[in-house]
């Protein structure tokens, strides 16, 4: 009996610089990831109860929100900067009541790649702590996926590789996606080889290394944690809200 032909895609995009090459074209949700932290953070700081996150490419357009009264998070080489009212990491929004709070975020990598992906018929973040939700939305969207990695300044990093072939792995599990992408196929090779021994496969990694000699990598276990949180952010008017509000 012949295998009903798949009707949606998955494609993985290791880099910003890589992302206007994507073949997917039409119909499509595009996942940003950047688990080593600002999707992670965004995430918590919506389970935390913000309103909204306000991404924002530059510091420049993140100091002009904060005189404008707004609360800011910024940072820039996985430093906090001078002026942010949070850092990047998940539990700056933890440790803090952020209830009601529209939040403007700028990082390093992150809202970069959200500034490149704004295009996309439909953005949404992905991190280890919302997988579940973010596959079971997406196989509910019945579209296509683009899995698109933040990296590091435009270069592949190991964290949203292996975090990109973890969500194929969920996505093949719950329906019938095509996969002819050699991009998604080396991050599901990837992820099984890292998913034994998560925290200590990254510790290999180059922004785990940055992360501890700058003296904020306490928040490394949490952005490997599965599912801690339910909600799925999603772009929308220029702005990340909870999609199932």
């Amino acid at each position: 009996m012949l295998k009903k032909p798949a009707q949606n895609t998955i494609e993985v995009c290791f880099s910003p610089k890589l992302f206007e090459n994507i073949l997917t074209t039409s119909d499509y949700v595009t996942v940003v990831v950047d688990v080593l932290r600002a999707t992670t953070s965004i995430c918590a700081a919506l389970a935390c109860g913000a309103k909204s996150v306000i991404p924002v490419s530059t510091p420049e357009e993140a100091r002009q929100y904060k005189q404008k009264g707004f609360a800011v998070a910024a940072e820039r080489d996985g430093l906090r900067l001078d002026f942010a009212d949070f850092g990047n990491s998940a539990f700056d929004f933890m440790n803090n009541d952020v209830t009601g709070l529209e939040i403007v975020f700028s990082t390093t990598n992150g809202t970069v790649a959200l500034e490149t992906a704004k295009s996309s018929e439909a953005v949404v973040l992905g991190a280890f702590i919302n997988i579940s939700a973010l596959s079971d939305w997406l196989v509910k969207s019945d579209k296509n996926v683009v899995i698109f990695c933040s990296g590091w300044k435009n270069m592949f990093c190991l964290e949203d590789s292996i975090f990109a072939g973890a969500l194929v792995e969920k996505l093949l599990e719950k329906a019938d996606f095509d996969v002819q992408c050699d991009s998604a196929l080396a991050s599901l090779d990837l992820w099984k080889i890292a998913r034994t021994d998560l925290l200590g496969y990254i510790q290999k990694a180059a922004h785990r290394k940055r992360l501890r000699m700058l003296g904020v990598d306490d928040v490394l276990e949490y952005c490997f944690t599965l599912d801690a949180v339910n909600v799925v952010p999603f772009l929308k008017n220029g702005k990340l809200i909870e999609i199932y509000e």
